[in-house]
């Protein structure tokens, strides 16, 4: 088992890892629940600003592990207030956008989280079958051209 913890995105709150790599047949990666902050560790207001920033920081656990939005089998989500639905599935389609197989997906609505800003949480989970099966782990770092660079999924946070 390997964890995921990119220095891109904030060290996790507690004891806990961003994300898990099990070696199998196929890979998977389950995310711990992202929250929306920030790299710069700020928490935008709005829901739709958190939300861009989980999916963003989803993004760079699975690109850590090699995978990217197509693997992703599983989305979690709970939000803080039934108002913000339109904006959650706004977000969440946004972030699916080109998917030829969408996840399945759970949508909970909760009293709160650690913290009273936070007003939405995601997380993901994803799976790969590799071509070679002695491949246990993928290269966190393989070389050729950045896989978030130019997807129109990474928000513009300087508009958050």
């Amino acid at each position: 088992m390997r964890t995921l913890n990119p220095t891109t995105i904030p060290a996790p709150l507690a004891r806990y890892a961003h994300g898990i790599e099990l070696p199998a047949g196929s890979r998977i990666i389950r995310t711990s629940g992202q929250l929306g902050i920030a790299a710069d560790g700020t928490v935008p207001q709005s829901m739709a600003g958190q939300a861009a920033i989980c999916f963003d920081n989803i993004l760079h656990i699975l690109a850590e592990g090699g995978m990217g939005v197509q693997d992703i089998c599983h989305i979690s989500a709970w939000l803080t207030e039934r108002g913000d639905l339109p904006g959650y599935m706004a977000a969440r389609d946004a972030f699916l956008r080109g998917c030829n197989v969408l996840p399945a997906s759970t949508l909970l609505l909760v009293a709160g989280f650690s913290r009273p800003e936070f007003k939405v949480e995601i997380e993901v989970m994803a799976a790969r079958v590799e071509a070679d099966p002695k491949v246990r782990f993928a290269d966190p770092h393989p070389a050729g051209p950045d896989p978030l660079a130019d997807t129109g999924l990474r928000p513009d946070r300087r508009a958050l």
